[in-house]
């Protein structure tokens, strides 16, 4: 069964290599994850590190409002069927579970 570690676990992992305190190997020991895998965690904090500094913050918090305000929508759809379904189910006299 393949493990899975949170993205917080693996951003406190990754500033651990960053420090260069200790070896990769030693890293990878001490919270029993193999080598390789916290070489591919460091490849990826290294490459997503420039958005942090750009106008992608900006487009991902963009993002997420319009993914808000979708939701939000759908919520409110749910609502409306969910009423027009009780006012159906009322006038047709027919009794649902």
């Amino acid at each position: 069964m393949k493990k899975k570690y949170t993205a917080s676990f693996k951003a406190q992992i990754v500033q651990e290599i960053l420090k260069e305190e200790k070896t990769m190997v030693q890293i990878a020991s001490e919270h029993g994850i193999h080598p390789q895998q916290l070489t591919d965690w460091k490849a990826i904090a290294l490459r997503g590190m420039p958005s942090l500094f750009g106008e992608d913050r900006k487009s991902a918090a963009a993002l997420k409002a319009g993914y808000e305000q979708q939701l939000q929508q759908l919520y409110a759809e749910i609502g409306r069927l969910s009423t027009q379904l009780a006012w159906l189910k009322k006038k047709s006299g027919i009794e649902f579970e």
